[in-house]
């Protein structure tokens, strides 16, 4: 598969891989059940050439070998948040076997561009271009900026482009909102009467 690498859209979707699970009804659920859905979530992100993928037949194990991958993400992310040593063992072993090149090309307006060509023969090479992204990402990465939502439970990541670089929630209509009611129930209110 060809992709150029370390842009804005492929390091988005590092933090919308973190973010395949979410919460639901008070829990937690992995939108990766099955091979089948990290294909589908991977192509849907333009990770991924599909034909390749169909012609090595990598799919059997790929939603194990994701979730694991997600869950090394999530612990190194963590730990650059934190300022602590990042353990890069989580994810040096996917961009070692990933096996990609880089070669020039000529798009059709005549401009040269890199593109990185990514073997797909076993689960680890399909998520190789998520791990370039990720390595980009926490080396280059502004991390004041990428943070996890404050409310209690949500597992959700965002980078903040706001311009005040003060947003606090993964979304302001979901869990923003929740903080807001939770803090006005918690409140005193003018028409509660206290004795003396």
């Amino acid at each position: 598969m060809a992709s150029p690498l370390a842009s804005v859209r492929a390091q988005d979707s590092v933090l919308e891989f973190l973010n395949t699970v979410v919460p639901h009804n008070g829990h937690s659920a992995d939108l990766f059940q099955r091979d089948e859905d990290v294909v589908a979530w991977l192509e849907r992100a333009g990770l991924l050439d599909l034909v390749i993928v169909r012609e090595n037949g990598c799919f059997h194990g790929l939603a194990v070998e994701a979730r694991q991958f997600r869950e090394n993400l999530r612990r190194l992310f963590f730990q650059r948040k934190s300022g602590a040593l990042v353990d890069i063992d989580l994810l040096n072993p996917v961009l070692i076997v990933g096996g990609y090149q880089m070669e020039l090309v000529e798009s059709e307006d005549g401009k040269l561009q890199a593109v990185y060509r990514f073997p797909a023969a076993t689960p680890a090479q399909v998520l190789t271009p998520l791990a370039i992204a990720a390595a980009e990402l926490l080396t280059r990465g502004d991390f004041m900026l990428v943070r996890q939502c404050e409310w209690p439970g949500c597992p959700l990541w965002f980078c903040d482009r706001t311009k005040s670089h003060r947003r606090r929630w993964c979304n302001m209509s979901l869990c923003g909102n929740r903080q807001k009611a939770a803090r006005f129930r918690t409140r005193p209110h003018a028409d509660e009467v206290t004795e003396p």
